[in-house]
């Protein structure tokens, strides 16, 4: 036989292991990110499980809007999109500015250390020296306050300071509606009078 042709059948050989090689990596690398596809939504992390979200926003402005009439507006420097969960929610992990306005448009500002809008409620979750300053500059300071943007309710059972023009009521828990036209401060703990 000629040392020319058995050359050539050799590198023939040795391609089709390479070919044979590099199909058996993609199947197996196939195969591998198949079976880890329902499990790229949760991961595990020293037995910790953290989800992954589906984007991450700067500076934030959102608006919400209801029968055509604005409602409140969230600014934050950072959102994460977590709508890609049974339960979705945006993230808000450095803090929010939310401007809540009522139907005679007075406005509101609430601030916190961070917070969680659950978009199926429509509720915001606001956590962490939480400050609220209405319209007429009552004061509500907690760490933790919810604000329910369908029913534009505010409550809280932690608790709360809340100053109005006359007094300074400490108590273990707030309700309000948007207005600040029914606002009260629940198991109250403590009532000081403040002359101006």
């Amino acid at each position: 036989m000629d040392v020319g042709l058995i050359e050539q059948l050799k590198f023939l050989n040795c391609n089709k292991k390479i070919n044979l090689f590099r199909s058996l990596v993609f199947f197996v690398l196939s195969l591998n990110f198949i079976s880890c596809n329902d499990r790229l939504k949760v991961f595990k992390v020293s037995g910790d499980e953290f989800i992954l979200p589906i984007s991450v926003a700067e500076n934030i402005n959102t608006k919400y809007v209801d029968s055509g009439k604005l409602k409140s507006v969230l600014n934050s420097q950072k959102m994460i999109n977590f709508s890609n969960q049974e339960f979705p929610f945006y993230e808000f992990p450095n803090g929010v500015d939310l401007l809540l306005l009522s139907k005679n448009n007075d406005t509101s500002n609430v601030v916190s250390n961070t917070a969680v809008v659950f978009t199926e409620t429509d509720i915001i979750d606001l956590r962490g020296d939480v400050v609220l300053i209405t319209s007429t500059k009552d004061t509500l300071l907690t760490d933790q306050l919810y604000y329910d943007q369908k029913k534009e309710w505010l409550f809280t059972d932690f608790p709360v300071r809340f100053r109005t023009k006359n007094y300074i009521t400490n108590g273990n828990g707030f309700d309000s509606n948007q207005d600040f036209t029914n606002a009260q401060v629940i198991q109250v703990t403590g009532r000081v009078f403040v002359e101006d």
